[in-house]
């Protein structure tokens, strides 16, 4: 029993390899789709609630102010 083919669709070793590729081809191709899909909703849902914030707060100054500022600090007097 073990020994026997069961091959269902006639179709011959190198058929059903190309086929099997095939498959496992678009699986992956289905996974990335999904993936970039999903980044994009992620990103589009923070787009929405934007839109229903009020125009004031889109413009309003930073509530860390400290946090965007770049010190420059001369090493050569430390050192």
């Amino acid at each position: 029993m073990a020994d026997e083919n069961n091959n269902m669709l006639g179709m011959s070793d190198t058929q059903r390899l190309r086929m099997d590729i095939l498959g496992l081809m678009l699986k992956g191709a289905s996974y990335a789709a999904l993936l970039v899909i999903g980044a994009w909703l992620f990103v589009y849902v923070f787009v929405i609630i934007g839109w229903f914030l009020p125009e004031d707060s889109k413009f309003a100054p930073d509530p860390t102010p400290l946090g965007s500022v770049i010190e420059l600090v001369d090493t050569k007097t430390y050192a």
